[in-house]
């Protein structure tokens, strides 16, 4: 079963803008910047992803954000955790200053990138 964590930043520019990598790293692990669809029960919650991160199954998200951003860079504007088979991954989607939207997917553990696409 395939489940997925999605969050979203709603005003892009705005809720980094002066964020340390530190307090960006705090408001996300509290919620602050991002919101998980509470609708959805086969979603990973908040406290599972925490789990994961302590438990060094997953990398922190501010490595994937800087991995996505090396490899592609661009402002970040979603964020998906998803599980399937086993394999947690990241899917993270950019727009660069021409307007294109690319979407990384990063292995959740590891940080390598597994594919790449442009929309």
């Amino acid at each position: 079963m395939k489940s997925r964590t999605r969050l979203t930043q709603a005003r892009p520019a705005l809720r980094f803008a002066g964020l340390s990598a530190s307090a960006f790293a705090l408001a996300i692990a509290t919620g602050a910047l991002f919101s998980a669809p509470a609708t959805a029960d086969d979603r990973p919650r908040t406290d599972e992803v925490r789990k994961l991160r302590e438990s060094g199954k997953i990398l922190p998200m501010e490595e994937i954000l800087n991995r996505s951003r090396a490899a592609q860079p661009g402002q970040v504007v979603e964020i998906e955790l998803e599980h399937d088979s086993g394999r947690y991954t990241y899917e993270v989607k950019l727009i660069d200053s021409a307007d294109k939207v690319h979407k990384l997917e990063l292995d959740a553990a590891t940080g390598e990138i597994l594919n790449r696409r442009a929309k």
